[in-house]
């Protein structure tokens, strides 16, 4: 039995990467964003930002209607709890590894790892291989859930950088009430739905007049997710949940997915920019400070924090939630939930804005506020390139592994992948019953005939 290459689904996220990584300074050197200086933080934080932006903007876009009013108490049980318990034990974690970090600072690193980056998730959500085993619900929850846990990373930096800073616990508890939850958050996805209802209102009257086609509305894509990023940047509000907010206010009543539905312009865009933010990322890896034993980083130690952020960060709290979230039916669809909450380009745009609050590291670091903001992006950088491989080979080693370790007895339809057995056809016993009932008249048919 011949395995079609395309059955593996290696997306563009690992083969953005790859090819970073061949044409960065590793190996030929053509792209080295690291050779701009003090440019590159703020080159690297407007790239990750856009692409952000644009990509929660299309997953607020595609969730049906409503979804987030008529799923809210399944998403907050699933993202408030599962966010806060991975921050804390990462954070644990990180502090046992690197003694030589304050518990604090490492709450701070960890704060950059807390979210599901929705840019891999939705490439493997909405990937072929998940139409056609994933159950839609599962499906939406983890886009839904990837989207806005992404913004919510906010009050976890904002809390530890405060700590870290401010002198005054007082002032540091005020500060992380009134901007990083009031004016950043909560002013953030209000913005954000309140434009978007505006729009989708306008934009609607304009359509139904002639006063615009159809290419407009694809044209409104891509520009209002830049203008509702930018007024919420310019505030200084959270403005990648006011793009996801805005992009779900904008579908509210679904005229604006039946315009656009047979239009790929979202889908291409989408495909355009993660391709190359990715292979920005690989060109960007700081590979030569994954080794530094002047900050207590070694290849070993940041081995071992993976392999236990992969397994603790989400796996165990989703597997005890799940029970109170409706549309996770079973344990290995919390498995599965809990496994695909991969880390990318939300990480590194955490990371990197959390250095423009840290001041700049001399050498070596001379208290823990540089020592902080010499180790943040080494030791994230190096999560999201073991994010990037496992969760980017998972689906093809699963198809790999079905297809040489399957024994095919006669021709017929393939087997499912082991990996996803049992989140992949919840309805089974359904299923079997209906066929019953069909041999059942069938024989009954094949009795009767006799007598005709």
């Amino acid at each position: 039995m011949a395995l079609d290459l395309l059955e593996l689904y290696i997306n563009e996220v690992l083969l953005g990467t790859i090819f970073g990584i061949i044409v960065g300074p590793q190996c030929a050197n053509i792209f080295d964003p690291r050779s701009w200086g003090e440019f590159t933080n703020a080159i690297t934080l407007e790239v990750m930002r856009v692409t952000l932006a644009i990509g929660l903007f299309a997953i607020g876009v595609k969730l049906p209607g409503p979804y987030m009013a008529k799923h809210a108490k399944g998403l907050l049980i699933l993202i408030v709890p599962t966010m806060a318990f991975g921050w804390v034990v990462v954070a644990g974690i990180m502090h046992g590894l690197f003694p030589h970090l304050a518990y604090i600072s490492c709450l701070a690193i960890a704060a950059c790892l807390t979210p599901t980056d929705p840019i891999i998730s939705a490439t493997i959500v909405d990937g072929e291989y998940a139409r056609k085993h994933v159950p839609e619900e599962l499906r939406l929850l983890i886009s839904a859930e990837s989207a806005a846990n992404d913004g919510l990373a906010y009050p976890f930096l904002s809390i530890s950088i405060y700590l870290t800073v401010e002198a005054s616990r007082r002032v540091t508890i005020g500060k992380w009430f009134l901007v990083g939850w009031f004016y950043q958050v909560i002013l953030g996805t209000v913005l954000g739905a309140v434009l978007g209802i505006v729009f989708s209102y306008l934009m609607k009257i304009s359509h139904r007049r002639g006063y615009s086609d159809r290419e407009s509305y694809l044209a409104q894509y891509l520009a209002l997710a830049l203008f509702i990023t930018g007024v919420a940047r310019t505030i200084g509000s959270d403005d990648l949940l006011a793009a996801f907010a805005c992009g779900n206010a904008i579908s509210w009543d679904k005229y604006f997915n039946e315009i656009t539905e047979k239009e790929e312009f979202s889908s291409v865009t989408d495909f355009v920019l993660n391709c190359g933010c990715f292979v920005y990322i690989g060109a960007w890896m700081p590979f030569t400070a994954f080794d530094s034993p002047e900050l207590g980083i070694s290849i070993g130690r940041l081995v071992v924090l993976f392999l236990a952020i992969l397994a603790l960060r989400r796996i165990p709290s989703v597997l005890l939630l799940y029970k109170w979230v409706p549309e996770i039916k079973k344990w290995r669809e919390a498995l599965f939930a809990g496994h695909f909450g991969p880390m990318g380009v939300g990480a590194v745009f955490v990371s990197t804005l959390a250095l423009t609050r840290l001041p700049t590291p001399s050498t070596p670091p001379a208290n823990q506020q540089e020592l902080l903001a010499a180790t943040l992006q080494p030791i994230v950088a190096f999560v999201v390139l073991g994010s990037i491989v496992i969760h980017g080979l998972s689906i093809p080693f699963s198809t790999l592994s079905d297809w040489l370790f399957s024994v095919p007895v006669q021709p017929g339809p393939p087997a499912l992948p082991v990996f996803v057995v049992g989140v992949l056809h919840r309805d089974l016993e359904c299923v079997a019953g209906s066929e019953s009932s069909v041999a059942k008249a069938l024989e009954e048919g094949v009795e009767s005939s006799p007598a005709q």
